[in-house]
């Protein structure tokens, strides 16, 4: 399954696809505020997501992290495989290191059609259309503000 810098680095791009542009850039600071994460944990991730252009940046007084057009084409896939490799996708589900179709785990037919669905869609759709499927069906990137009880 996905590792922890994944999950944070979805839901930072998929931030950053939501609120920035060239023209108004967010902080890391202000990106790990809204969606409650360590920001020296996603300072780091984001120099990969720069690295592999995934997200931009500009360094400077005016500076920030946003998304352009043809960053917003990549895919949830591509952030994963720069973050974690494919491999987390492909991982056992019971944690077994030998699991295939000529090796399975007991549970290896029930999970492999999921798994197959899901990096399907990660392939699929491109950040800006995850962007916009959030925003539309008025799903959130965090828990923080929100009142559970």
């Amino acid at each position: 399954m996905l590792s922890r810098a994944s999950k944070y680095a979805i839901l930072s791009t998929l931030y950053l696809a939501e609120h920035s542009s060239k023209e108004k850039k967010i902080s890391v600071k202000q990106i790990a505020d809204e969606i409650d994460v360590p920001s020296p944990f996603l300072a780091k991730l984001f120099q990969q997501l720069v690295h592999a252009k995934i997200i931009s940046s500009v360094k400077g007084p005016n500076g920030g992290f946003f998304i352009t057009p043809k960053n917003g084409k990549k895919t949830v896939c591509d952030i994963i495989e720069n973050i974690d490799g494919l491999h987390k996708l492909n991982e056992c589900f019971l944690g077994l290191h030998e699991c295939d179709s000529k090796n399975p785990c007991p549970v290896h037919f029930i999970v492999e059609p999921f798994k197959n669905s899901i990096l399907g869609k990660f392939r699929d759709k491109s950040i800006l259309e995850f962007s916009k499927e959030v925003a539309d069906n008025g799903r959130v990137l965090t828990l923080k503000n929100i009142d559970l009880e």
